[in-house]
């Protein structure tokens, strides 16, 4: 009887030690992982895992609080979607981004005011003597310049620039004297940054411009000098876009000591 039992008792005994032994190497694997720091299971020294040691990324947008900072418009007349502060970093831009920009600087409705400026110009100016003098000169004049300014912005700021891999936005020096800055402001017609951060020839301003100075030949009236009316476009709008940026330079200047950031 006695044998019987031990026999009986024989299984458990194997079951117990076969447990105990496994608990026993868990443990041991345990403390061995505790002890090597290359384990990646292991904590880091500061209590953290390496995992959560991966830098976050950068923030989009960076300024310097203490530097002028752009605003969306100038005076609520003048768009300004497009003018990036002194010391701001910004990735770059999707098709997506480039599209919507060029569709702000074209229908916000400080756009639509800025028109009428230009309209007003071209009428006193006799732009287009066709069109005759009157209210319903000064319409034809506004469709005109709306046209003209749509048109170009998208191809600016948009198509070209997407096929170019180009940036779009005007980045504010910021700092320096009057003509340094004003200089730099006018350099920025003919170089630009590739979305890769890059300068290089600017192809969106130049070849945009004069892409959309030769569409308006569709909607213009029909002239003995085609060629020149488009020519007298192109260099109209590369100069107000040069005329823009010099106020882009300066605008959160004058805001900040004028107006005291009011607008």
């Amino acid at each position: 009887m006695k044998s019987g039992r031990i026999l009986w008792l024989l299984p458990v005994l194997l079951i117990g030690t076969g447990t105990a032994r496994t608990l026993a190497q868990q443990a041991a694997s345990a403390a061995t992982s505790a002890q090597d720091p290359a384990s990646p299971n292991s904590p880091s020294p500061g209590g953290t895992s390496k995992t959560s040691s991966i830098e976050a990324p950068q923030p989009k947008i960076a300024p310097d609080d203490t530097m002028p900072q752009q605003t969306k418009r100038i005076l609520w007349i003048i768009p300004n979607f497009r003018s990036v502060s002194t010391t701001t970093y910004l990735p770059p831009l999707s098709v997506k981004e480039k599209f919507w920009l060029a569709t702000q600087d074209s229908f916000d409705y400080s756009s639509f005011i800025y028109v009428g400026i230009l309209a007003g110009i071209s009428m006193a100016g006799k732009g287009q003597p066709s069109f005759g003098g009157g209210m319903a000169a000064y319409g034809q004049y506004y469709a005109h310049d709306f046209a003209d300014n749509t048109i170009e912005n998208y191809f600016v700021e948009s198509f070209v620039p997407t096929l170019t891999k180009e940036d779009p936005r005007y980045y504010t020096l910021g700092t320096g004297g009057f003509f340094k800055r004003t200089g730099y402001s006018v350099s920025r017609l003919f170089i630009t940054r590739t979305d890769s951060g890059r300068s290089r020839f600017n192809i969106s301003e130049i070849v945009g411009a004069g892409a959309a100075a030769g569409l308006g030949n569709v909607y213009y009236p029909a002239t003995s000098n085609l060629w020149v009316k488009t020519y007298q476009r192109w260099i109209a709008q590369v100069g107000l876009d040069g005329l823009s940026n010099v106020a882009k330079e300066f605008w959160p200047d004058i805001n900040r000591a004028l107006f005291h950031n009011k607008y």
